[in-house]
């Protein structure tokens, strides 16, 4: 039996009105990290790089930042203009932002290097070389983002999120399609976060039309189990009736669409596959253990970086 016992009383308790309201209030996205933000968001701007993608996105928006919005952070402070943070249940708040903020602005102002996997060993991508990506961050332009009085400004913005003309947005949750204006974003990235949404092919269209012309979207996906199963992959084995029993009435939890589905809404939403790098873990369960929903896949697929360009 794959069910955890935890996963399952989690799941029906989700029903009670009290229980789902604490859920949606007390799940954490666990960004909380000013290094991990570093990492992250140093990791999407050395492949974009590499993939001959623009670096230099003036308008820059997140899917599911967590616990804090460190990683937009991270793009305001190396140089992008404009972030907009967009998540289901609002986690962030001013005083972690700041903090992490200011720990990031250190980050920068040292050239750290890139945090590795002997510290973050479940972060993708993978990269070739962790250091300090001058080639990425030109140094003339570096000092020009880390200038004190623009430091400051971002600062300040992180404060009042939301305001006019503030340079950080935070909408949660974001479920209105019309929250971002079409062809105003550079670039749209998530990590760890579209294996979480429940209707991906609404969220694969919004990100085509959000997207300027030669924009692009940067994202990193986990086909964990996510704690669901004893095997890391044995959620894929389950029936759609007892998937929808462990899902329960939380506010998100992970949707189990598999690699193929994620590269047929990106098709479908007419973007460009630039690169995919696939991640792959053996696997205990074969085609026969498989639910009907789920058999012909890869059950051996783990994880996955795309970028795309419109």
């Amino acid at each position: 039996m794959q069910i955890p016992p935890s996963q399952l009383i989690k799941g029906l308790a989700s029903f009670i009105p009290w229980v789902y309201t604490t859920f949606a209030r007390y799940c954490t996205g666990g960004t909380n990290s000013a290094r991990y933000c570093y990492s992250v968001w140093l990791r999407h701007l050395v492949m974009a790089y590499e993939n001959g993608l623009s670096t230099n996105p003036r308008v820059v928006a997140e899917l599911g930042p967590g616990d804090s919005i460190g990683t937009g952070l991270a793009a305001l402070i190396s140089g992008v203009e404009q972030y907009c943070a967009l998540d289901v249940v609002e986690y962030a708040n001013i005083e972690k932002n700041i903090e992490v903020f200011d720990q990031l602005v250190e980050l920068f102002c040292n050239r750290e290097d890139i945090p590795a996997e002997d510290e973050f060993p479940e972060v993708r991508p993978r990269l070739a070389s962790y250091g300090f990506p001058h080639q990425v961050l030109k140094e003339r332009n570096l000092r020009l983002s880390l200038d004190a009085k623009r430091l400051a400004g971002i600062r300040l913005a992180v404060a009042t999120a939301g305001s006019k003309n503030s340079c950080v947005r935070y909408q949660a949750p974001w479920y209105d399609t019309s929250v971002i204006e079409e062809d105003s974003i550079d670039l749209v990235f998530s990590q760890a976060v579209l294996e979480h949404v429940d209707d991906l092919p609404l969220v694969y269209n919004l990100m085509y039309r959000w997207l300027k012309l030669g924009g692009f979207m940067s994202h990193t996906i986990d086909f964990d189990c996510h704690h669901t199963a004893r095997d890391w992959n044995g959620h894929w084995t389950y029936s759609d009736y007892t998937w929808k029993l462990i899902r329960g009435r939380r506010p998100y939890f992970i949707n189990r669409q598999p690699y193929p589905e994620h590269r047929k809404l990106m098709q479908s939403s007419r973007v460009s596959l630039v690169t995919e790098r696939l991640y792959y873990r053996s696997s205990n369960i074969g085609q026969e253990k498989l639910s009907p929903s789920f058999r012909g896949i890869d059950p051996t697929i783990c994880g996955a970086f795309i970028q795309a360009v419109k």
